[in-house]
Protein backbone atom coordinates (compact mmCIF):
# COMPACT_ATOMS: atom_id res chain seq x y z
CA UNK A 1 0.00 0.00 0.00
CA UNK A 2 2.24 2.37 0.65
CA UNK A 3 5.37 2.97 -2.05
CA UNK A 4 6.97 5.88 -3.63
CA UNK A 5 4.02 6.73 -5.25
CA UNK A 6 3.04 8.92 -2.18
CA UNK A 7 6.50 11.31 -2.22
CA UNK A 8 6.85 14.60 -3.22
CA UNK A 9 9.73 14.67 -5.66
CA UNK A 10 11.97 17.44 -6.10
CA UNK A 11 11.66 19.79 -8.79
CA UNK A 12 15.13 18.87 -10.19
CA UNK A 13 15.49 15.46 -9.40
CA UNK A 14 14.88 13.87 -12.32
CA UNK A 15 17.43 15.57 -13.76
CA UNK A 16 20.08 15.08 -11.20
CA UNK A 17 19.29 10.86 -11.13
CA UNK A 18 20.14 11.16 -15.07
CA UNK A 19 23.35 12.97 -14.66
CA UNK A 20 24.35 10.73 -11.58
CA UNK A 21 23.61 7.69 -13.95
CA UNK A 22 25.68 9.54 -16.63
CA UNK A 23 29.13 10.53 -14.20
CA UNK A 24 28.36 6.32 -12.57
CA UNK A 25 27.84 7.63 -9.46
CA UNK A 26 26.66 5.02 -7.12
CA UNK A 27 26.87 6.10 -3.72
CA UNK A 28 23.93 8.84 -4.30
CA UNK A 29 21.22 9.17 -1.40
CA UNK A 30 17.99 6.45 -2.26
CA UNK A 31 14.40 8.15 -2.60
CA UNK A 32 13.21 6.99 0.93
CA UNK A 33 16.20 8.52 2.07
CA UNK A 34 15.45 11.52 0.46
CA UNK A 35 11.86 11.90 1.33
CA UNK A 36 12.67 11.50 4.95
CA UNK A 37 15.72 14.27 4.47
CA UNK A 38 12.55 16.10 2.85
CA UNK A 39 10.21 15.91 6.48
CA UNK A 40 12.97 16.69 8.92
CA UNK A 41 14.47 19.88 6.87
CA UNK A 42 10.65 21.33 6.98
CA UNK A 43 10.51 20.69 10.93
CA UNK A 44 13.60 23.17 10.63
CA UNK A 45 12.05 26.56 9.59
CA UNK A 46 14.20 29.09 9.50
CA UNK A 47 16.87 26.74 9.98
CA UNK A 48 20.84 25.94 9.35
CA UNK A 49 21.74 22.75 8.05
CA UNK A 50 24.42 21.02 7.07
CA UNK A 51 25.52 18.05 4.44
CA UNK A 52 28.58 16.08 4.68
CA UNK A 53 28.69 14.41 1.43
CA UNK A 54 27.16 16.33 -1.38
CA UNK A 55 28.02 13.76 -3.80
CA UNK A 56 25.83 15.13 -7.10
CA UNK A 57 23.34 16.67 -5.01
CA UNK A 58 20.57 14.04 -4.44
CA UNK A 59 19.74 14.33 -0.97
CA UNK A 60 20.93 18.16 -1.36
CA UNK A 61 18.28 18.19 -3.25
CA UNK A 62 15.48 16.80 -0.98
CA UNK A 63 16.99 18.56 1.90
CA UNK A 64 16.29 22.08 -0.35
CA UNK A 65 12.66 20.79 -0.80
CA UNK A 66 12.04 20.58 2.84
CA UNK A 67 13.61 24.02 3.84
CA UNK A 68 11.48 27.03 3.89
CA UNK A 69 13.00 30.25 1.89
CA UNK A 70 14.39 31.24 5.48
CA UNK A 71 16.80 28.08 5.93
CA UNK A 72 20.29 27.63 4.58
CA UNK A 73 22.02 24.60 3.31
CA UNK A 74 25.98 24.38 3.54
CA UNK A 75 26.69 20.92 1.76
CA UNK A 76 30.51 19.78 1.93
CA UNK A 77 32.36 17.82 -0.90
CA UNK A 78 35.91 16.87 -1.42
CA UNK A 79 34.96 15.59 -5.53
CA UNK A 80 35.01 18.54 -7.24
CA UNK A 81 33.97 16.23 -10.39
CA UNK A 82 30.51 15.02 -8.31
CA UNK A 83 29.75 18.26 -6.37
CA UNK A 84 29.80 19.59 -9.85
CA UNK A 85 27.08 17.99 -11.32
CA UNK A 86 25.39 19.48 -7.76
CA UNK A 87 26.48 23.65 -8.49
CA UNK A 88 25.33 22.59 -12.15
CA UNK A 89 21.73 21.75 -11.13
CA UNK A 90 21.01 23.85 -8.01
CA UNK A 91 23.77 26.08 -7.98
CA UNK A 92 21.40 29.36 -8.50
CA UNK A 93 19.22 28.35 -4.86
CA UNK A 94 20.50 31.07 -3.15
CA UNK A 95 20.00 29.04 0.08
CA UNK A 96 22.41 26.96 -0.91
CA UNK A 97 26.17 27.03 -0.01
CA UNK A 98 28.53 24.10 -1.69
CA UNK A 99 31.96 24.21 -0.24
CA UNK A 100 34.89 21.88 -1.65
CA UNK A 101 36.73 21.29 0.81
CA UNK A 102 37.68 18.03 3.55
CA UNK A 103 34.72 17.59 6.06
CA UNK A 104 37.13 17.02 8.45
CA UNK A 105 38.75 20.20 7.90
CA UNK A 106 35.23 21.99 7.63
CA UNK A 107 34.12 20.57 10.70
CA UNK A 108 37.14 21.51 13.42
CA UNK A 109 36.54 25.05 11.63
CA UNK A 110 32.85 25.57 13.10
CA UNK A 111 31.37 26.84 16.17
CA UNK A 112 30.25 24.65 18.47
CA UNK A 113 25.78 24.17 18.51
CA UNK A 114 25.71 26.02 15.32
CA UNK A 115 23.77 23.94 12.81
CA UNK A 116 20.15 22.89 13.44
CA UNK A 117 20.22 19.71 10.95
CA UNK A 118 23.77 17.53 10.24
CA UNK A 119 23.07 15.23 7.80
CA UNK A 120 26.44 13.16 7.62
CA UNK A 121 26.52 11.28 4.18
CA UNK A 122 30.45 10.36 4.58
CA UNK A 123 32.99 8.81 6.04
CA UNK A 124 34.06 12.73 7.91
CA UNK A 125 31.19 13.17 10.31
CA UNK A 126 30.36 9.67 10.57
CA UNK A 127 32.91 7.17 11.29
CA UNK A 128 35.82 9.87 11.09
CA UNK A 129 35.74 13.42 13.09
CA UNK A 130 31.89 12.44 14.32
CA UNK A 131 32.59 14.25 17.71
CA UNK A 132 33.47 17.52 15.87
CA UNK A 133 29.87 16.74 13.94
CA UNK A 134 28.15 16.08 17.14
CA UNK A 135 29.28 18.94 18.68
CA UNK A 136 27.86 21.33 15.93
CA UNK A 137 24.15 19.85 16.57
CA UNK A 138 22.15 22.97 18.78
CA UNK A 139 20.10 21.67 21.71
CA UNK A 140 17.08 20.04 19.93
CA UNK A 141 18.64 19.88 16.80
CA UNK A 142 19.33 16.34 14.42
CA UNK A 143 22.21 14.24 13.44
CA UNK A 144 21.01 11.72 10.95
CA UNK A 145 23.15 8.66 9.13
CA UNK A 146 22.49 6.51 6.91
CA UNK A 147 23.92 3.28 5.10
CA UNK A 148 24.11 1.53 8.08
CA UNK A 149 22.19 -1.58 6.88
CA UNK A 150 24.39 -4.16 4.83
CA UNK A 151 25.17 -2.97 1.26
CA UNK A 152 26.83 -4.85 -1.54
CA UNK A 153 29.35 -2.31 -1.53
CA UNK A 154 30.55 -2.65 1.61
CA UNK A 155 34.45 -3.24 2.27
CA UNK A 156 35.63 -6.34 4.60
CA UNK A 157 34.41 -5.15 8.42
CA UNK A 158 32.92 -1.95 7.54
CA UNK A 159 29.84 -3.95 9.46
CA UNK A 160 31.93 -4.30 12.73
CA UNK A 161 32.33 -0.26 11.96
CA UNK A 162 28.70 0.25 12.26
CA UNK A 163 28.40 -1.75 14.80
CA UNK A 164 30.87 0.18 16.78
CA UNK A 165 29.42 3.43 15.56
CA UNK A 166 25.75 2.79 16.68
CA UNK A 167 26.86 1.30 19.93
CA UNK A 168 28.72 4.62 20.48
CA UNK A 169 26.04 7.02 19.87
CA UNK A 170 23.56 5.23 21.57
CA UNK A 171 25.64 5.38 24.39
CA UNK A 172 25.84 9.51 24.44
CA UNK A 173 23.79 11.15 27.00
CA UNK A 174 23.98 13.91 25.24
CA UNK A 175 21.05 12.58 22.62
CA UNK A 176 18.33 10.62 22.69
CA UNK A 177 18.50 8.19 19.03
CA UNK A 178 15.94 6.27 17.09
CA UNK A 179 17.65 3.51 14.24
CA UNK A 180 15.48 2.54 11.85
CA UNK A 181 14.94 -0.03 9.12
CA UNK A 182 14.45 2.63 6.28
CA UNK A 183 15.82 2.61 2.92
CA UNK A 184 19.80 2.02 4.09
CA UNK A 185 19.52 1.99 7.10
CA UNK A 186 19.08 4.94 9.10
CA UNK A 187 19.74 6.84 12.29
CA UNK A 188 18.15 9.62 13.90
CA UNK A 189 19.74 11.32 17.09
CA UNK A 190 18.01 14.76 18.47
CA UNK A 191 20.39 16.72 21.23
CA UNK A 192 19.26 17.02 24.70
CA UNK A 193 18.16 20.62 25.40
CA UNK A 194 19.34 20.25 28.72
CA UNK A 195 24.00 20.19 29.60
CA UNK A 196 25.37 17.04 29.77
CA UNK A 197 28.60 15.56 28.86
CA UNK A 198 29.92 12.43 27.00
Amino acid sequence: MFDDAFLTRPERLQELQARTEEHGFSMASELLTGALLQVLAASKPGGRLLELGTGTGIGTSWLLSGMDNSATLVSVETDERVQGVARKVLGDDKRLNLVLEDGAAFLRRQPHESFDLIFADAMPGKFESREEALLLVKPGGLYVIDDLLPQPNWPEGHGENVDKLMHALSADPRFSMVPMIWASGVAILTRRPWPTRP
